[in-house]
């Protein structure tokens, strides 16, 4: 018997099934965008080893090497964990899931003008839950667009492979690896207003485009998260949390993924 939906209308959870990905709008309030807002331009002023590590007195003309991303910021800040354990994010998680949800990840992209984007990827190759998937839930803090960087969407694409990636463009994406689409598939511009969340599979090929902007940030707080009769997860997004945040610890999957256990499996993503 299917779990009946409580957050999203049936035309959303088939889009996602569908498609991959879908938008919802209204799960942050302007107040937890606020709060969002002053605490991680607090933490772009004060280096945290491990997690935020930026040039602050640097002359680089590279600016993400002044305003990297933020990785596992619920591991130091307890606003970033209240929002990677958001209620009303949890709730649309479930009926994605059509189960309980468990927080594992957490990430802030400042993306300043000029940055370059992130190639064409899969969240799950990263993740590596199984059995299941892992779901983001991108939530963007200023509004995205194909000028300043906005995220790109491979449709249906969630029910491909995981694949071993090959080789990015180092000139245009800040993570080494990028995953071809299938033929015939397309990317596509996701286009997003300051606090709607985009939902999507950790099979669905996805990056982003250069930030092409002078003065526009496109800043974003990204969580992932696994279903919770999963049983094997990556050791860096270990432990996960349930909404209470009370934490649990999944067991370390062993698998090499579909480049064998040679390849270097580049972390952080």
């Amino acid at each position: 018997m299917t779990k009946l939906l409580s957050k999203l209308t049936k035309e959303q959870k088939e889009h996602f099934d569908t498609e991959g990905y879908v938008i919802v709008k209204g799960l942050f309030s302007e107040a937890n965008l606020a709060e969002i807002d002053e605490t991680f331009e607090a933490i772009s002023h004060q280096p945290v080893p491990g997690y935020f590590e930026p040039e602050l007195n640097s002359d680089t003309t590279d600016p993400l090497k002044r305003y990297p991303r933020v990785m596992h910021p619920h591991r130091f800040n307890e606003t970033a964990k209240t929002y990677m354990l958001h209620q009303p994010v949890l709730e649309v998680l479930a009926d994605l899931y059509e189960e309980e949800a468990l927080a594992a990840q957490s990430m802030f992209y400042y993306k300043p003008p000029g940055s370059r984007g992130q190639a064409l990827h899969q969240d799950n190759f990263y993740l590596q839950v199984e059995p299941g998937n892992c779901i983001a839930a991108w939530t963007a803090i200023d509004a995205a667009d194909e000028e300043n960087g906005g995220l790109l969407v491979v449709p249906k694409t969630n029910d491909y492979e995981i694949s071993c990636p090959d080789i990015a463009d180092s000139k245009e994406s800040f993570t080494t690896h990028y995953v071809k689409p299938p033929k015939d598939e397309k990317a596509m511009p996701v286009v997003m207003a300051r606090g709607d969340v985009l939902f999507f599979n950790g099979n669905l090929i996805h990056g982003s485009y250069r930030n092409k902007t002078k003065d526009r940030f496109r800043r974003a707080f990204i969580c992932h998260y696994a279903n919770a009769s999963a049983t094997h997860i990556s050791n860096h997004y270990r432990p996960l949390y349930r909404g209470n945040g009370e934490p649990v610890s999944l067991e370390i999957n062993p698998s090499g993924g579909p480049c064998g256990e040679e390849f270097e499996n580049v972390y952080p993503h």
